[in-house]
């Protein structure tokens, strides 16, 4: 006859071996991030403990991750007296640098705690075209990057990562100001970590700052890159680059699957505004509605209705201001007597910190008695008297 007790104790191992075996699997799925927030879930739950054993599996795993170790040394002297403040236990370090590391774990915890619900979006994103299968948007106040996934052309969040960011904030304007810049912009190219040295990191996906506004605006620069970090580190404090966005190597190594060189838009804000997908809706159709009438305008050759879809400050390039434009579209109309314009792949993105302005950019495919043209064209909308309008 079998032994009530030790068949009790038998399952009693089972399970225990069975959970261990779950704990390992599910910390070997999770990220290192994933993996910090339980130790913080656990530390504000009063688990000591367990929050020890947590964070010594996460350093064991990734023995570069800095802040871990400042967790796990607050945790140690926990167990002695209570702690007033983070970072109690290091006092041959830097100050700055440990204050660098609480500014981390602050900007990590309120991502935990504040992960965006699924139906806000991200008033920025109007539209994506068909072939942007991504966007990537940067919170910098919360030193977070969101990836949104084009789901018929509406944004649908389907990752986030912490971010580093310039030394002296955002808004660059000029060379060697170590502010990260605001704006929208898109990746332009794929750097290996092969042709880099471990400064980068795992690699770098390098934008288009400055891009066409920031020159109108005259602002200057150039190497703003997304890049890892050094193998000695997991990652850097939120404001301690030279105006770059830095992520974590395994971080960037995901971010890399979403990105589509030349295509990929890179929508930088101080911090995002949250929409409803209502009001996303109602001002994509609005914006979507003037391109179509100026289209048709232009296509009808009614010259003076197609002239008022522009600004008076719209400008031409080559210093030609709205006055001589205009008078030489009405010119170069006259001169036609057919034209047929389609436009497709459209995307529409509104401009971090500028109101009612939003970059759109289309193929056109332009056909008329005198020329045919293909072209992708980038232009800039503003409202004016509550009516969009070319810049």
């Amino acid at each position: 006859m079998a032994d009530p007790g030790r068949e009790g104790g038998q399952v009693r191992r089972v399970l225990l071996s069975l959970a261990a075996l779950g704990f390992a699997v599910a910390a070997a799925a999770a990220t290192p991030e994933d993996r910090l927030s339980a130790v913080f879930e656990a530390i504000e739950a009063n688990r000591v403990d367990e929050a020890l054993k947590r964070v010594d599996a996460l350093l064991r795993d990734y023995p570069n991750f800095r802040l871990a170790y400042l967790v796990r040394g607050d945790l140690l002297l926990a167990r002695s007296r209570p702690l007033l403040t983070f970072g109690n236990v290091v006092k041959t370090v830097p100050q700055d640098r440990i204050e660098g590391l609480r500014e981390e774990a602050l900007a990590r915890l309120r991502a935990m705690r504040s992960r965006p619900s699924e139906d806000r979006l991200p008033r920025y994103v109007l539209q994506l075209h068909p072939g942007q299968k991504h966007v990537l948007v940067v919170d910098s106040r919360r030193s977070r990057l969101y990836v949104f996934g084009n789901d018929q052309g509406r944004p649908r969040l389907v990752a986030d990562f912490y971010v580093t960011l310039g030394k002296n904030g955002v808004e660059k304007t000029r060379e060697g100001d170590q502010k990260t810049p605001i704006g929208v912009y898109h990746v332009t190219g794929n750097l290996p970590r092969s042709k880099l040295t471990d400064f980068y990191g795992a690699g770098a996906f390098p934008i288009n700052y400055p891009n066409e506004w920031d020159r109108r605006r005259g602002r200057n620069g150039h190497g703003i890159w997304l890049h890892g970090v050094p193998a000695d580190l997991y990652s850097r404090p939120p404001r301690a680059s030279d105006g770059c966005l830095v992520f974590a190597n395994p971080d960037l190594e995901s971010i890399g699957r979403y990105v589509q060189v030349g295509t990929t838009p890179v929508i930088i804000a101080d911090a995002i505004e949250w929409s409803d997908a209502a009001s996303v809706d109602a001002e994509r159709r609005s914006l979507n509605a003037a391109l179509e009438q100026w289209r048709a305008d232009w296509q009808g050759r009614d010259t003076e209705r197609y002239l008022g879809h522009y600004s008076q400050r719209f400008g031409a390039g080559g210093g030609q201001d709205y006055a001589a434009w205009a008078a030489h579209k009405r010119a170069v109309n006259a001169a036609k007597s057919w034209i047929k314009i389609e436009l497709s792949r459209v995307a529409m993105f509104r401009y971090p910190r500028e109101g009612d302005f939003v970059v759109v950019s289309f193929e056109q495919d332009y056909r008329s008695s005198t020329l045919s043209t293909t072209m992708r064209k980038r232009q800039y909308w503003i409202k004016e008297e509550g009516r969009w309008k070319i810049l």
